[in-house]
């Protein structure tokens, strides 16, 4: 017998609770570990490997481009970053868009947009309206934007700069902001993903848009973890038939390749200049190329429609297995982005799941999250559901 490879990390700094497994490679849904032990992999890499894994058609493109270049610098003109500008443009209505690495990097992009748009109105303390339970990144400018105590502890002080309401209460938003000549901007997620899964009412997404356009604010959103297809719709903000002045994407949207982006309209496409905001790695040729053809791959395979119709059915199928149990609190979410509220932590399930070879996450303490690969089929729903509802129903008996 192979002798057991143990997993492990000595050298790394520690910074992540890690589940004791290595992984070694991938296949469509499906990864194994360097014991080779299989695994349905339903957290995508927390919903970044858009198109699973090992796609042919994305491999093949980046092997391509691999062998022309990898990097140049923003001195230059990229020619893929224009054409997956355009087709954001395209996409999403909107005016222009700035590239990155992550999602950190595309929100702090957009702060840094809110805060000059304020300047250039002739605001000196220009404030952003950010959200309870909200979470928009590590750095201490989106840390503070962030609406965890957990995250936040032992980073004060804290950038100054935002006022912070509940979701869902218009009349709240107002009466934080009235009087306030301050306010720049309304920051948001259409669908709290780190704060538990929490979708934003569409009714209420539209009061913002009304208010925003009031006021002469920016609507920002945070389309991070719930844009490039997670919910059924190219960003999740379509669905209550909207347009920002700025969206920020990463994640899903090189299917695995590192790439950020900011999409402005046209109250913000003009706001950062030369010499405002920059990127030494943000927009390279590989990365352009990846989110080009993720696009390209989501359109050719259909796969909002997938999302959209394995996502009801992976939903619907947890509901009966799961929502009758005294313990389980909600089942919620939309398209392949979906959360099982428990009554109590379960922290502990990450690795119990993966034990019996199903990866997972909970956040906000107490709610699993499921954000598989847009590719994901009925059959494979079927076994989601099948491995994990005896390990939350022992979980829970326990």
């Amino acid at each position: 017998m192979t002798a057991f490879i143990e997993a492990t990390s000595p050298h790394v700094m520690n910074t992540y609770g890690r589940v004791p497994i290595a992984l070694s490679h991938g296949q469509g849904c499906h990864v194994w570990d360097v014991n080779e032990k299989l695994y349905l992999d339903a957290l995508a890499g927390i919903a970044v490997n858009t198109l699973g894994h090992n796609h042919p058609k994305l491999v093949s493109a980046l092997q391509d481009q691999l062998t022309r270049l990898i990097h140049t610098s923003n001195y230059y003109h990229v020619p893929h970053q224009e054409a997956l500008a355009a087709k954001l443009v395209e996409l999403t209505g909107m005016s222009n868009a700035f590239f990155c690495n992550s999602g950190l990097e595309a929100n702090e992009a957009a702060l840094k947009i809110a805060r000059k748009y304020g300047h250039d109105k002739g605001i000196e303390r220009a404030e952003v309206v950010v959200y309870e339970k909200a979470f928009h990144g590590r750095s201490i400018a989106t840390l503070s934007a962030t609406g965890n105590p957990k995250i936040q502890a032992g980073f004060a002080p804290l950038v100054e700069g935002f006022v912070r309401v509940p979701k869902d209460d218009i009349e709240a938003l107002k009466q934080a902001t009235d009087g306030n000549p301050n306010i720049t901007a309304v920051f948001l997620e259409t669908i709290q993903g780190e704060g538990g899964l929490h979708p934003m009412r569409l009714e209420y997404l539209q009061q913002v848009r009304q208010l925003c356009d009031e006021r002469g604010w920016l609507l920002m959103i945070d389309e991070v973890q719930t844009g490039v297809g997670r919910t059924g719709k190219w960003f999740a903000h379509q669905w209550a038939g909207i347009v920002p002045d700025v969206m920020t994407l990463a994640k899903g949207l090189g299917s695995g390749v590192p790439v950020g982006a900011v999409v402005a309209g046209p109250k913000a496409a003009q706001v950062l200049q030369p010499g405002n905001h920059g990127s030494t790695f943000g927009g390279n040729p590989l990365a352009m190329r990846a989110g080009l053809e993720t696009l390209r791959i989501i359109e050719e395979d259909d796969l909002l429609k997938n999302a959209t119709q394995v996502g009801a059915y992976l939903q619907e199928s947890l509901q009966q297995a799961l929502g009758h149990v005294e313990g389980v609190n909600d089942v919620r979410g939309m398209g392949l982005m979906i959360g099982i509220e428990l009554a109590k932590p379960c922290g502990a399930l990450v690795g119990v799941a993966a034990d019996s070879g199903l990866l997972i996450s909970v956040t906000a303490d107490s709610v699993i999250r499921l954000v598989p690969p847009l590719i994901l089929t009925e059959g494979e729903a079927d076994l989601i559901v099948a491995l994990l509802t005896p390990l939350v129903k022992a979980f829970l008996a326990a």
